[in-house]
């Protein structure tokens, strides 16, 4: 499942999607509706060819949100925004993203994009040392320009970055691991966590596999 968060790298989810359908993985497309400001939710159907959802209350007939996160082998969210990964770490469950994600006992990768005073915050250093300790993977954020005409870091991971981030092949429902290795949709390879505070963690990068 790729989870895809409301901000302005939200696009370059779309190429993640691509990415992960071209290494043959089965790719369902949960939006918040902030991320349907930025693309939609046809872009995303039209590169998986898997429909797209949006909102807890599109599929009447069923427990939305309980299918999803029983089908996911893997979810990866792109972009993870500050309020993403604050939801998160404290169980909200206001959208059919959040949902799903409580829901879900699969393996999670988070690629968190924000302004670099919101990744610098202590309250979101407290989020990610939480989500962290509960086996939650991180690629990123990068150090490169910003919106406003800003630089440093909290830019997105490059699409095949948080592709290749994306652990070897599980069976389904594979519970959320506390640590070691993550188990996915069938690609490997490393994950690199950009983290500038050092007195939550053992230096400003900390390698994860």
């Amino acid at each position: 499942m790729l989870g895809v968060s409301g901000g302005i790298a939200a696009y370059k989810a779309a190429l993640v999607a691509r990415l992960l359908k071209s290494a043959g993985a089965e790719v369902t497309v949960v939006l918040t509706e902030a991320a349907t400001r930025f693309v939609g939710a046809d872009t995303f159907s039209a590169l998986t060819g898997e429909p797209a959802y949006t909102s807890l209350w599109e599929r009447p007939g069923e427990v939305l949100h309980v299918r999803l996160a029983r089908e996911a082998d893997v979810a990866v969210v792109v972009p993870a925004t500050a309020n993403v990964l604050a939801k998160l770490t404290h169980g909200h469950a206001d959208d059919l993203l959040t949902a799903t994600l409580l829901e879900a006992t699969c393996p999670l990768v988070v690629a968190p994009a924000m302004h670099s005073g919101m990744w610098e915050h202590p309250a979101t250093r407290s989020n990610v040392a939480i989500l962290l300790d509960r086996g939650v993977r991180f690629v990123g954020p990068a150090t490169g320009p910003l919106a406003h005409g800003d630089e440093g870091i909290g830019r997105l991971a490059e699409p095949d970055d948080v592709v290749a981030a994306i652990p070897p092949e599980t069976p389904s429902n594979t519970r959320r691991p506390e640590s070691g290795s993550l188990l996915g949709l069938g690609l490997l390879g490393s994950l690199v966590v950009d983290l500038p505070f050092g007195d939550l963690f053992e230096g400003d990068r900390k390698r994860l596999v």
